[in-house]
């Protein structure tokens, strides 16, 4: 028999994740392949776009075949390619948006675009059949700290967004500070989960009391100064530091880092009337942050539904983008073969 449902290949190649997925009908997961660079940019303590383009090039095709083999789905059941080209960095993005244009000419598939931001949203969404609106999206990634008025997975509103650094980079450089291994966002939390988080007054830049926006690029020289010295002159202290120190610093730093994401939440929430919140991005996956969300929804008056993206999906994936892309194909929003990719978001 014949399937009847809407399957969609998505991809994913905006930073240093090869990822494809086919996904039924926007919520049935087929199948979830993702293929990651961490060690590759390990000792460089963060993401370099040559060798990140390098390992997609060497990665795409192996993954997009084996998501398929996986979801035991042929070129005839796909109904449709989906790419995410923006954001990211370019480089990345040109693989999966070359792989993406030449399937959907060569198995004459309508090609979809996404929003790589958006389709952190859609992570939330996975498995919720009625949303209650209007709703704020907060996404926390390595490049990206967003919130939005959430309305349909077609219309999101941006509320505010990162002047400097997002957290997740905050996260990485703290890290770094503090000679934790790369990715800063996991090894922060595992290190802060042994400090006291009140040891520490580091700054929460709220950017003035109607500000939805964010900026995190002082609590990360907040950090430097710490241990350096006001100067900068100074000797480096980490080396001499106890591990406790350390876990002191990391605890301060990450509750500081929380408390703004939440403030700034709420202070979004009140002003659209919110009654549901969405959490997706790398930096979700964060156990204190789901924590905080979760208490400022249940004290909320009156309290409010929060819907977080399941771990496995809140780093970069192609289950979000083919989930996102089933709305676009129900609306007909389908994109040609001069697809371009973007770095950054329109």
């Amino acid at each position: 028999m014949q399937d009847k449902s809407i399957n969609i290949l998505g991809i994913e190649t905006s930073c240093d994740e090869t990822a494809a997925a086919v996904v039924a009908d926007g919520r049935i997961v087929k199948s979830s392949v993702i293929a990651s660079q961490t060690k590759l940019h390990e000792k460089y303590g963060g993401v370099v776009p040559e060798i990140a383009s390098r390992a997609h090039i060497e990665k795409i095709y192996p993954v997009i075949a084996e998501a398929m083999a996986q979801a035991q789905t042929s070129k005839d059941d796909i109904n449709a390619i989906a790419i995410a080209n923006q954001p990211g960095l370019t480089v990345a993005l040109v693989v999966g948006v070359t792989a993406a244009k030449t399937l959907s000419f060569a198995w004459d598939k309508p090609l979809i675009a996404i929003n790589h931001l958006h389709a952190h949203l859609q992570s939330a969404m996975l498995s919720e059949e009625n949303l209650q609106l209007p709703a704020v999206a907060l996404i926390v990634s390595g490049g990206h700290t967003c919130l939005y008025d959430y309305r349909s997975p077609l219309e999101p509103e941006l509320l505010g967004s990162t002047i400097d650094d997002a957290a997740g980079e905050a996260f990485d450089k703290v890290a770094t500070i503090l000679r934790l291994p790369y990715p800063g966002g996991p090894s922060i939390e595992e290190t802060a989960a042994k400090g006291n988080p009140n040891a520490i007054k580091f700054p929460r830049s709220m950017l003035g009391s109607d500000s939805l926006d964010f900026s995190f690029s002082g609590i990360k020289t907040a950090v430097l100064y710490y241990c350096r010295g006001q100067d900068m002159k100074g000797e480096d202290r980490v080396d001499s530091m106890s591990a406790q120190q350390i876990a002191d610093i990391a605890a301060s730093f990450q509750a500081a880092v929380i408390d703004v994401l939440i403030k700034k939440t709420q202070r979004a929430a009140e002003k659209i009337g919110a009654k549901t919140i969405l959490l997706g991005g790398g930096v979700a996956a964060n156990n204190q942050l789901r924590t905080a969300l979760q208490q400022m929804c249940e004290s909320a008056e009156p309290p409010k539904k929060l819907l977080i993206a399941p771990k496995q999906y809140c780093t970069d994936n192609a289950v979000m983008v083919a989930s996102l892309a089933y709305h676009k194909f129900k609306a007909g929003l389908f994109a040609d073969l001069t697809l371009d990719p973007k770095a950054s978001s329109s």
